[in-house]
């Protein structure tokens, strides 16, 4: 059963099933073997979405509304098109065969939302971004941390733009926005459980009395990444129905369930 980060998100139509809690406390292997299946099956879910949408049709959306998303979309675009060599090959070092090779399934679904976001912003008429301090400031600093701590930073970038995705897949102006956040609601709810089973296992030395200041700590980081998405999309959250104010509130709430799960499974 897939453990949903926000408790009002009521997108469960569109979320596939995932691992199971039996699969879950089984051995890494058998887990993480699972993971597997699920995201290999995960391909025939978002080839159904994707078939019915007509990507080539104009944008009818007034130069305002077309601005906002292109600017989150360009953010976006340009934030889940890394390759992940540097993070599978941390991960190389310490994670068994099936962890790697699931690992390696979820990156390509990342870079798979990348290619939703660049069709968006084909679909609204604009380029992507060459770069930004955002995902500069990002990746320098995933880079130079270690492997649980980078994946505690994906963790904590994909919990607190799920509300945002989930509007966005309400947006009911324009059928190939909502795509794009139906297709990634899809995959991000199971992205955050595969996170939290890794960590789970990474977290499991940590001594109890450790836990509540790693919490601390990475909350502050949750904070800083929210502040930052809620002020750099304001115009394309407002648009889906969501006050800066209240996405951080649900970006926040959905963080912290998704830490205590991993910190104390």
């Amino acid at each position: 059963m897939c453990r949903t980060i926000e408790g009002k998100i009521s997108m469960k139509t569109l979320i596939a099933p995932g691992v199971t809690d039996a699969e879950r406390a089984s051995e890494p292997h058998v887990l993480f073997s699972a993971w597997m299946r699920h995201f290999i099956v995960n391909r025939e879910r978002h080839a159904a979405i994707e078939a019915g949408v007509d990507w080539d049709a104009p944008a009818d959306l007034t130069h305002d509304i077309r601005r906002a998303f292109v600017r989150s979309f360009q953010r976006f675009e340009l934030g889940e098109g890394g390759d992940g060599g540097r993070l599978l090959r941390k991960a190389g070092a310490v994670a068994g065969v099936s962890q790697l090779q699931a690992l390696r399934l979820l990156v390509r679904e990342e870079q798979l939302h990348s290619e939703l976001f660049l069709r968006g912003l084909r679909h609204l008429g604009a380029p992507p971004l060459e770069s930004h301090w955002s995902d500069r400031a990002f990746t320098a600093l995933r880079r130079a941390l270690g492997l649980r701590t980078e994946l505690a930073l994906f963790l904590t970038a994909e919990t607190v733009a799920m509300p945002y995705f989930v509007a966005l897949a309400r947006y009911e102006q324009d059928e190939v926005i909502r795509t794009v956040g139906r297709r990634i609601v899809l995959d991000e709810e199971h992205h955050v459980d595969f996170q939290i089973d890794q960590l789970a296992r990474g977290f499991a030395t940590l001594r109890p009395a450790a836990r509540p200041l790693v919490l601390a700590l990475w909350t502050v980081v949750a904070i800083g990444a929210t502040a930052v998405l809620a002020i750099d999309h304001a115009p394309a959250l407002r648009l889906c129905g969501l006050r800066p104010l209240t996405f951080s509130r649900e970006a926040l709430r959905g963080f912290r369930r998704a830490a205590r799960a991993a910190l104390w499974p």
